[in-house]
């Protein structure tokens, strides 16, 4: 069994979401990844909280599949052990505070100097120029910056997202970038330098609200948890006590959800809603006409009515909702993976593959595998044991 990035090795100096996620998925795919953590406390993402059998939700998410060195790069018998690595690596990736590894003579232009192959990754939250390169960037900044909190929320209030949604889109578009380097670096034999901005990352999903207010036109209001222009699609509350949410697309839909689930024939033909422009300016009334009806059944018999019409629909899941969720396990997409607290359940990547099986490693423990990966450069037990009393490693 060979996968897309065997005999890649990934040097990441990480912490928290965005670099670990794009290393995760590089991990999955094959990639040998060395994360570089500081020593005794590792990444800070670990102590975020004790959710996963006493170890950090986000870490563990974002954190299988690799090796951990501890290094305390401050030091110059460590900083060498870096770059020793990176001599012999494919991809260093880094997330530290703005010009830090430049300060370290780990920027891009320098490395690639000396190993003109490397793929250099920068992921920051401005980008590495401009007035706004040296502010501090944490995911709910960037979604205020990037108008995400603008459109999103209700009408009295804006709204984060439940998820690190800048860290997650500046970790995708990191992940897709490293692997067109790759493969042009296939064709050229050239590394390349990339940069990448959790704002420029997140203003890139926020395409249509953009286009939606182009030349100053009004932006999408915040709309809770409905669609801002098209009606009805959103959360309706159920008689007994749950929510359904659907959508309707076009005015086919809509007659035939008047037709056979709201059993109302004449709704369709409402001239207060008969296009969805005249249903979104009365979604009021329509809302309270919707809920009247669904006040009747229970959630089940609605999502019955809203399948045999074909309209879109799903259940509000919770949390415990989706750990069991039906679909998840008929399609066999769990596996168990190590853990410094011992086995815990991981869902595969997303995209079922015919040609190989994704790489499902396990958690590492902070510094887990340095005394390894020393005795792999050379160094011999009386090294690791220097480098350990001078809290080097």
């Amino acid at each position: 069994m060979t996968r897309p990035l065997d005999g890649i090795t990934v040097i990441s100096l990480e912490h928290a979401i965005a670099a670990p996620y794009c290393t995760r998925q590089l991990a999955d795919l094959g990639a040998r990844v060395i994360k570089i953590e500081r020593p005794g406390v590792g990444d800070f993402a670990r102590a975020y909280d004790q959710r996963v059998d006493g170890e950090a939700s986000h870490f563990v998410w974002v954190n299988r599949s690799k090796e951990s060195l501890t290094l305390d790069l401050k030091q110059p018998t460590a900083l060498a052990i870096l770059l020793e690595l990176i001599a012999g690596a494919d991809v260093l990736i880094q997330n530290l505070a703005p010009g830090a590894a430049a300060r370290m003579g780990l920027g891009g232009k320098a490395l690639q100097a000396q190993h003109p192959a490397l793929i250099v990754c920068d992921i920051s939250g401005y980008g590495a120029d401009g007035p706004y390169r040296d502010k501090k960037a944490y995911d709910l900044l960037i979604q205020s910056e990037a108008g995400f909190l603008s459109v999103t929320g209700t009408p009295e209030a804006p709204c984060k997202s439940g998820n690190s949604i800048a860290d997650i889109a500046a970790g995708m578009y990191a992940y897709t970038a490293i692997l067109a380097a790759l493969l042009q670096r296939g064709k050229t034999g050239k590394g390349s330098h990339i940069d990448v901005s959790m704002l420029e990352s997140l203003a890139e999903w926020m395409g249509f609200p953009m286009y939606y207010a182009y030349d100053g036109a009004t932006p999408p209001p915040r709309s809770a948890a409905s669609h801002a222009t098209i009606y009805p699609y959103g959360p309706f509350p159920v008689g007994d006590g749950g929510t359904v949410m659907l959508g309707l697309q076009n005015e086919r839909e809509w007659r035939v959800f008047c037709e056979r689930v709201l059993l109302s024939t004449a709704l369709a033909s409402d001239a207060r809603f008969d296009a969805n422009a005249k249903r979104n300016s009365n979604r009021e009334t329509l809302r309270s006409m919707i809920v009247e009806v669904f006040s009747t059944l229970n959630t089940s018999e609605v999502l019955e009515r809203l399948d045999a019409a074909q309209i879109a629909n799903a259940r509000m899941n919770d949390m415990a909702g989706l750990w069991a969720h039906p679909q998840l396990a008929a399609r066999d997409r769990w596996r168990d993976v190590g853990s410094p607290a011992g086995p815990i359940p991981a869902l595969l990547p997303p995209g079922r593959q015919s040609a190989f099986e994704y790489c499902m490693g396990a958690v590492p423990a902070i510094g887990e595998h340095t005394e390894a990966i020393l005795k792999s450069l050379g160094r011999s037990a009386n090294d690791i044991a220097a480098l350990r009393v001078a809290e080097a490693i």
